[in-house]
């Protein structure tokens, strides 16, 4: 796969001078190119967007592991303003999703605005602006909106030994393409969400795989298939089918949603889904045993697989049923004590999905940064603004985070907020700061919400809880309640301020 050229640069501003913009997007990922094009839409001329690595895409650019698929029908899966029909899939793999995401700012002209290659290094509130220092130089912003995601930085696990382990290692999300697999002895640390889907790609070709499985993992089938041409033709030329299909698989999976937030008895007949395909596919009553998991379906993300199963069967293929204590030399050594001498490893141990790498880098009104303010357990009102961080935002923020629905339906939910909100404060030249008191209220009804949910009563611990314990991902209701409050901006949820912000595209003095 090859990635498109960067667009020119525009030449730096003299020396004297701050390059100021109205808007800084942190991130040309799904969220940063949404909010990219709706923002231009309601007027928005002004608009950049930050990203580090050297091609549009995010979490679709990086992931580029065999097997890597999506795990939400191809219909949900694309923007509501530019539907997609041409999936070739039932469940659309990375290269496809990659191409549809680079297609749609290519056409949408959202190529032109970003600065492939920057990275933000530090951004803080001064004044009536945010300053931000980049390792391309500094600029300032009026707004800014973080869309780094939290699908973006691997969490590698600090397990002694590990660096001075002879062979290869990786993480699934920095795939080594240049490192063939062919005969090796693996050894695979995670079974989650990345594993079931590059485990079975790569089961044929190494010598001996070792998985160790801290925790078994629901594995549910995947009614996945490829879509004929016909059907795809239909999808496109037929009025409303492609709106259709996407209807049918919205009310599937917020079915499958109501059992998330009323356990028993949804998740009950799904967990005998779970249990006959198990039995199914793996006869051997050991392994069997080491792959059934003790806790409710829903408490740990769902897993769908056709083949996970099936690959951990194979001869050469051995499951530890526990984590790994530490690496000595050329071996993997369990918790249980059991070793494994392996020449590769490769950490399918996901991302910091709430330790968010950005949130050390952004600074509020009186100087401290998100993570610093978060101390472990972040919140934002409506998971979009977090009080003491005037006209900033962040997209796929704390407590939005659903078992069963598409990231599009959410980010796009914010989206819309967000431009409400820049389209409030610049009629009105204030700056908006969101009331402490109602991120809190608004923080305490999902909390308590969740009290009942598969979440908390489902017996797991997982990646949907901070360190402090609290879950701080998680959604509680349904998608379309989601939709329907996070998408409506309220002005007398924040407070305001008169600034004196330099119009769009002014270059103000430093």
């Amino acid at each position: 796969m090859t990635s498109r050229p960067s667009p020119p640069q525009a030449s730096a501003p003299p020396a004297d001078v701050l390059e100021h913009h109205e808007v800084v997007v942190v991130g040309a990922g799904v969220s940063g190119i949404a909010a990219a094009i709706r923002l231009r839409e309601a007027g928005v001329d002004d608009v950049v967007l930050l990203e580090r690595a050297d091609a549009l895409g995010g979490t679709w650019r990086a992931n580029t592991y065999p097997g890597c698929a999506c795990d939400v029908p191809s219909a949900m899966y694309s923007f509501s303003f530019a539907p997609h029909p041409g999936w070739t899939r039932l469940f659309a793999t990375q290269p496809e999703i990659l191409a549809y995401v680079q297609r749609v700012a290519r056409e949408r002209g959202v190529d032109r605005l970003v600065r492939l290659g920057t990275e933000l290094l530090e951004a803080r509130w001064s004044g009536d602006r945010w300053h931000l220092d980049t390792d391309r130089g500094p600029l300032t912003a009026r707004f800014l909106v973080s869309a780094a995601g939290p699908w973006n930085e691997p969490q590698v696990p600090d397990l002694p030994g590990l660096a001075e382990f002879p062979g290869t290692v990786f993480h699934s999300a920095r795939w080594r393409h240049d490192h063939d697999l062919a005969g090796r002895r693996v050894a695979v640390i995670g079974s989650g969400a990345s594993a079931v889907q590059f485990v079975p790609a790569i089961v044929p070709d190494v010598a001996a795989l070792h998985l160790f499985q801290r925790t078994a993992q629901w594995v549910l089938p995947k009614a996945d298939a490829p879509v004929p041409a016909p059907v795809r033709a239909a999808l496109a030329r037929v009025p409303g089918a492609h709106r259709v299909l996407r209807g049918v698989q919205y009310a599937a999976m917020e079915a499958l949603g109501v059992g998330f937030r009323h356990p028993s008895p949804v998740m009950d007949a799904v967990q005998t889904v779970g249990r006959a395909h198990l039995r199914a596919v793996v006869r051997d009553p050991e392994l069997r045993a080491r792959l059934t998991p003790d806790y409710t379906i829903g408490c740990k993300r769902i897993l769908f697989s056709n083949s996970y199963l099936r690959s951990l069967t194979r001869p050469h293929v051995t499951v530890h049923a526990t984590g790994v204590a530490r690496i000595e030399g050329s071996e993997v050594i369990g918790v249980d004590g059991s070793r494994a001498a392996v020449d590769t490893i490769i950490l399918g141990t996901g991302f910091r999905i709430l330790d968010l790498p950005i949130a050390d880098r952004v600074r509020g009104a009186d100087g401290r940064s998100l993570a610093e303010v978060w101390q472990g357990s972040p919140e934002a009102y409506l998971g979009t603004a977090v009080a003491g961080f005037p006209n900033a935002f962040v997209v796929l923020g704390p407590s939005l985070g659903t078992g069963h629905s598409s990231a599009f339906a959410i980010l796009e939910a914010q989206v819309a907020h967000v431009v409400e909100a820049v389209g409030h404060a610049r009629r009105t030249g204030l700056a908006l700061d969101v009331r402490p008191d109602a991120q809190a209220a608004y923080v305490a009804q999902v909390q308590e919400a969740l009290a009942g949910t598969v979440y908390e009563r489902g017996g797991c611990a997982s990646y949907y809880r901070d360190v402090n314990g609290r879950n701080s991902f998680s959604w509680p209701w349904s998608t379309g309640a989601l939709v329907r409050r996070v998408s409506r901006f309220d002005p007398g949820a924040y407070r305001s301020s008169r600034t004196a912000a330099a119009p769009a595209s002014q270059e103000i003095p430093a």
